[in-house]
């Protein structure tokens, strides 16, 4: 018996179990020193790239370009009386056609009078052109007109039409361009002529954001709704013809002054 009591111990020392003993888990020890990141190195040239230059989406199948070409210009971007603007520049810089077109109508003569204020002739000097987009563009107070700009002319975007003066009813202003955008009508239809659309979203993209944003559709949808030849409602009436100027003093009268004196 003593003999089969030994054989079911196990086989190490009485009273020590033949199990391995837990092992206890021993901490890390803490880090106090502080760790040097890597320095930066600067990239290399090869390894930087420009921007990739997304180009704006294409939104008509025509191209604009901005009317007055290579001066600095500002305009405004508010309805104050009629939906056009005007774009300030210094004189002499050039109104251009916006986009490719036929000239409408030439005014090369300044006509308006302040005593009469008459509203065919309050743009002074301007062209019209009808644009290939089927809207018609009217540049306006122009100091001169382009030599061979007349009626039924071919003109390409950007081609030259006059030079930007204060001409009508500007003649107290600084330069600028009277510019509209409407339909095209007959002659005296002039208020028509003198801007139907507010131009300044299309300025805007034509010169700094999508030269094919166009104001086809736009026109299109307001003539279909106006009619082409709405009745004028804004600044409809010329002033009253004004009395007639007295006669001129007789010469003995009159006194001459020149300055400087002459020698």
């Amino acid at each position: 018996m003593l003999t089969g009591g030994c054989a079911a111990q196990g086989t190490g020392v009485a009273g020590v179990s033949t199990k391995a003993p837990p092992t206890a888990a021993v901490a890390s020890p803490s880090v106090t020193a502080t760790i040097p990141q890597p320095t930066p190195q600067p990239q290399a040239a090869a390894d930087k790239q420009d921007p990739v230059r997304v180009p704006p989406p294409k939104l008509s199948k025509y191209s604009y370009v901005f009317p007055v070409k290579g001066c600095r210009v500002t305009y405004q971007r508010k309805l104050l009386v009629l939906p056009k603007t005007t774009i300030w520049a210094a004189k002499g810089c050039a109104f251009v056609a916006p986009i490719g077109g036929v000239v409408d109508e030439v005014n090369a003569q300044n006509k308006w009078r302040p005593s009469v204020d008459s509203g065919p002739t309050r743009e002074g000097r301007f062209v019209t052109i009808v644009g290939d987009d089927g809207v018609r563009y009217l540049g306006g107070h122009l100091d001169e007109i382009t030599e061979g700009i007349r009626p039924g002319v071919r003109v390409r975007a950007g081609q030259t039409l006059g030079t930007v003066g204060n001409s009508g009813n500007a003649r107290d202003t600084a330069p600028n361009l009277y510019f509209a955008i409407s339909w095209k009508t007959g002659p005296k239809y002039w208020w028509v002529r003198r801007g139907m659309v507010n131009p300044w979203n299309y300025l805007d993209a034509w010169l700094n954001g999508n030269p094919t944003l166009s104001p086809r559709e736009e026109t299109l949808a307001l003539r279909a709704r106006l009619g082409e030849t709405p009745r004028c409602t804004v600044q409809c009436s010329a002033r009253k013809a004004p009395k007639p100027e007295p006669s001129p003093p007789p010469e003995d009268e009159t006194v001459t002054q020149w300055w400087p004196p002459p020698p």
